[in-house]
């Protein structure tokens, strides 16, 4: 998974419902353009630069993927959705929403449209006071001072009051807290280990990811499946138990709950469709002696993704053993896990159908599926 880039933007308004306008900023931001990690106090400020009512305003910090151009369009469209018209010759006036993007990472950027860090963040106490509540540490990258020294130096003798009133951080939506394990399941290809990957970030959960790319056999089975077929499974099926026994007995105490991108019942569904009958009931018993005691899932969530998706989806990442994986395994590993879930008593299932769905690259769908699997 690509790293998060670092952001903080200021909301302003002074137009109509203020409070709402802002947090209906922070909403959009939320669902547009990444996760809202923190957000500063509200202050009641007067207009600068012309004659208005006072103006609310604040700042967040979050995490994206897009770049700082992307963000910026972004902004400007949340912008009009909230009423708002910016013109090329824009003066000072009232507004129902103000949104600036004041650092991206540590970066400079000087460009016709976007000048990152917003020029003018030193000289405004509106926008360093709210700034100063969640990054008082954080350094201008030209100016090389702290948000500290800033406020401390900034000229601006406008009057700035904090109000109190508190904006709803929308991450808190999405609660995991009911949740010790979550494991994510899926056909090859569906995105369990990237969503799995996003979840543990977005939620700081201890992530567990099946070390499949260190098992020797795995591209000589996909050459010669009949003749590796028991031998990989035997090695996967030793290779999790250890892996799952010691990750799940090793509590890390600055985590709320363990997400992993595999589940053990796994081994039993794949090598049902790999084994010949006989050597699956040998198999199977040597599954249930080793994994009678391990800790299952509090939440089982089966991706469900269409077998042309797959198709893609293992193209793209171009794993070279797993490029002649014809369809008809692939619905053969399918129809596995729904007969094996169908029939089972013992896990807490979630079954998400993200056929028509990209989590990885649309932010909203991601979203919905998060939603999907709160609601379980």
């Amino acid at each position: 998974m690509n790293p998060s880039n670092y952001i903080y933007i200021a909301l302003g308004s002074n137009k109509g419902d203020r409070l709402k306008y802002l947090q209906n900023a922070v909403d959009l931001i939320f669902k547009e353009i990444g996760k809202v990690n923190s957000i500063a106090k509200v202050y009641n400020t007067p207009a600068f630069g012309f004659e208005g009512d006072d103006f609310l305003n604040t700042c967040l910090y979050a995490e994206t993927d897009y770049s700082a151009e992307e963000v910026l369009d972004t902004l400007l469209q949340i912008e009009t959705k909230l009423g708002r018209s910016r013109t090329l010759s824009e003066t000072y006036e009232s507004r129902t929403i103000d949104l600036d993007l004041l650092f991206y990472n540590d970066e400079v950027i000087d460009s016709q449209t976007l000048k990152i860090p917003h020029a003018e963040l030193q000289n405004r106490k509106f926008v360093l006071h709210p700034l100063h509540d969640i990054a008082s540490k954080l350094k201008h990258p030209i100016l090389k001072q702290t948000i500290t020294e800033l406020l401390e130096t900034c000229e601006d003798k406008s009057e700035i009051e904090p109000v109190k009133i508190w904006l709803k951080n929308p991450t808190k939506q999405f609660n995991f807290s009911n949740q010790n394990y979550i494991a994510i399941e899926g056909n090859i290809g569906a995105g369990k280990t990237s969503l799995a990957h996003k979840i543990a970030h977005d939620f700081n959960a201890k992530l567990i990811l099946e070390r499949f790319a260190d098992n020797p056999f795995l591209p000589k089975f996909y050459e010669e499946p009949q003749r590796y077929a028991f031998t990989l499974e035997m090695s996967f099926l030793a290779d999790r138990y250890q892996q799952i026994s010691d990750d799940l007995s090793q509590l890390d105490l600055f985590k709320d709950f363990m997400v992993s991108d595999y589940d053990i019942y796994k081994s039993l569904i794949f090598s049902k469709i790999t084994l010949p009958e006989d050597e699956f009931k040998l198999y199977r018993k040597l599954f249930y002696l080793m994994y009678k005691d391990i800790a299952k899932p509090d939440l089982y969530v089966y991706l469900y993704q269409n077998t042309e998706r797959l198709q893609e989806n293992i193209k793209k990442r171009g794993r070279d053993y797993e490029q002649n994986i014809d369809s008809e395994y692939l619905e053969k590993i399918n129809s596995g896990y729904l007969e094996f879930l169908k029939n089972q008593s013992e896990l807490n299932v979630q079954i998400i159908d993200i056929s028509d769905k990209d989590f990885v690259k649309n932010r909203e769908d991601y979203l919905w599926v998060l939603n999907e699997i709160c609601n379980a």
